[in-house]
């Protein structure tokens, strides 16, 4: 069994030309060819058709009718030019071909080696890549146009956008786009713009001319300006045929101020008439949605038959149910009843209020025998003190002193003297009176013996 060695697809002629075609004008969407114009042909259709060469190889190239009208002279066979343009690929004859856009028949110049040596400068730091690109609104809230006021251009794009989406509001920034002065001008317009935020897309924007008249899109300051904005770029510089290098930077290139509005500007036109069918197939998709609800649930009615019957059930259920609840209630509330009555009996026997007038009474009924008791306790202490007192009446010396004796002491040492033998002659002895005392001296001594002998 044959086997295909490298994919099982099977291409058709005309997909893989078509593939090929693709690829070329994605990777060369624009070159500069040096070469020696040969078979030079100009048929009835004004086209002109000839062989780019040099030593070595050679490039089919065709110049369409209408671009004729941007070059200084018509081409000649044998003559040395330089052509810009794009490669692109004629399917039916399966030959590629340079689409010339304009030919320059004095060589490179000055300013082209400079744009050149720029453009691959600025190519190889990635200002270029498409990874860098800024989408741009599909509907900005703003728009600045950064241009010569004077222009045509101006007038061009204001006309179209007008026509495009008149609400949106255009802020024109006026510099020079052309001079020397221009390409400063162009990137401090750039950087305040950027500042001001009150824009979402940038336009810039200038009609055709030279290569010298548009040198202030092909500076170095302009491009880095151009790649170091926030806010997406558009150029519409020169025309279709121009390229500057400001195009290779910006976010997206427009060939004319015209087709710079068509980018930047939905057309109001053909988006109200999306919405308008955008509605109508919404309104479309929910009638359909509306009917197929409408027959399920008639299906569904079908299925489950006429609901009203069960209705009458539920009524008789939710009585039944209501009489229940109601028989419920009263009873589970006499019992209540009953039982909040039996409590409150309860409660009454031991109010707080009748066991505290028991206890008002037990109290007083106890203050009175303690009174009593009290009292005469009183009259027996005041009994016994009375009996006491006397008592002690009876043996006070005072009262002893009061019926005429008397205490004899010893001045020294206030000793009681109850002996003669206690005292000397001449000793001084204190005589304590029932009132007052007497200071004395005893004389003579008499012994308990000698008592009453002359």
């Amino acid at each position: 069994m044959n086997q295909l060695p490298y994919s099982s697809r099977i291409l058709t002629v005309t997909d893989l030309t078509r593939s090929i075609r693709g690829l070329l004008e994605t990777e060369f969407p624009f070159v500069t060819v040096k070469g020696e114009i040969s078979n030079l042909r100009t048929p009835f259709s004004g086209h002109s058709y000839f062989i780019l060469k040099d030593r070595n190889a050679q490039l089919k190239a065709v110049l369409f009718k209408g671009q004729k009208r941007y070059l200084e002279e018509n081409p000649q066979e044998g003559r040395q030019v330089i052509c810009r343009g794009r490669i692109s690929l004629y399917e039916p004859r399966g030959e590629y071909q340079l689409i010339v856009d304009f030919i320059d028949f004095h060589g490179i110049g000055d300013l082209q080696i400079a744009f050149e040596n720029l453009k691959n400068k600025l190519e190889a730091e990635g200002l270029f890549a498409e990874e860098n690109k800024k989408q741009l609104p599909f509907l900005p809230a703003g728009i600045c146009l950064i241009t010569s006021p004077q222009g045509a251009a101006v007038h061009d794009f204001l006309k179209i956008s007008a026509s495009r989406f008149p609400a949106v509001p255009i802020e024109i920034f006026p510099v020079a786009v052309q001079g020397e002065e221009a390409a400063a001008e162009i990137a401090q317009a750039l950087k305040m713009v950027n500042k001001q935020q009150r824009a979402e897309v940038i336009v810039l924007c200038r009609g055709g001319g030279s290569i010298e008249d548009l040198w202030a899109f092909n500076e170095e300051k302009t491009a880095r300006a151009i790649f170091n904005s926030k806010i997406p770029i558009v150029t519409a510089v020169g025309h279709e045929t121009d390229f500057t290098i400001a195009d290779y930077v910006a976010d997206r290139r427009a060939p004319t101020p015209t087709a710079a509005a068509e980018v930047v500007l939905p057309d109001r036109l053909t988006q109200l008439h999306k919405v308008r069918i955008t509605e109508k197939r919404l309104l479309m998709a929910i009638n359909n949605l509306l009917r197929n609800l409408q027959q399920q649930v008639k299906m569904q009615r079908h299925l489950l038959g006429d609901p009203s019957q069960l209705f009458d059930h539920f009524r008789l259920k939710i009585d039944n149910c209501q009489i229940l609840m109601v028989q419920a209630v009263n009873s589970d509330l006499n019992s209540k009843r009953w039982l909040l009555a039996n409590l409150n009996g309860k409660l009454m026997a031991h109010n707080p209020t009748e066991r505290l007038s028991r206890q008002q009474q037990n109290i007083a009924e106890l203050s009175r025998k303690l009174r009593h008791s009290m009292l005469m306790r009183l009259e027996q202490r005041k009994t016994q003190l009375s009996r006491t007192t006397t008592l002690l009446e009876a043996v006070n010396p005072l009262s002893v002193l009061g019926r005429g004796y008397a205490i004899v002491r010893s001045a020294d040492d206030e000793q009681i003297i109850r002996n003669s033998n206690q005292v000397k002659k001449g000793e001084k002895i204190t005589i304590l009176l029932r009132r007052g005392e007497l200071a004395g001296e005893v004389t003579d001594i008499i012994k308990e013996g000698d008592a009453g002998k002359p």
